[in-house]
């Protein structure tokens, strides 16, 4: 078994990053679509609650604002897979995504659908929040 640093209640780091890979070949390029939680459109935190729920389980809130509050906050040095990652992309627009590794997260993006993008890009750099792990 696996000590409580390197692995999460979503089960260890390598089995949460399969998880999600899996879960992004499943729904790459579905269409954002806000309150959308099919693969007809989706939303960044429908997506989220989604593949949380279908891969491992967990239930989350359906909202990015209340998904903000649900475990512990961690930092942005200690990311693992599975950690969800919160951003402000506007005045009042929560962002949220699901870290897979070595900066690369998985989300619904409002131009391109479910994606997987780059945390260390100026956008997403300077967009970053606060990431949380449960």
């Amino acid at each position: 078994s696996t000590s409580a640093s390197s692995s999460s209640r979503l089960g260890s780091p390598t089995a949460v990053r399969s998880a999600l890979i899996k879960q992004y070949q499943s729904w790459r390029g579905v269409p954002y679509r806000n309150g959308g939680s099919t693969r007809r459109g989706v939303d960044c935190s429908g997506f989220v609650q989604l593949t949380f729920r279908d891969r491992f389980g967990v239930e989350l809130p359906r909202d990015s604002q209340e998904q903000a509050m649900v475990g512990k906050n961690v930092s942005a040095q200690r990311l693992q897979p599975g950690d969800l990652l919160f951003f402000n992309t506007g005045p009042s627009t929560r962002h949220v995504g699901i870290f897979i590794e070595k900066g690369r997260f998985l989300h619904a993006s409002s131009s391109k659908g479910v994606m997987i993008s780059d945390l260390n890009t100026p956008y997403w750099r300077k967009a970053y929040r606060q990431s949380r792990r449960l």
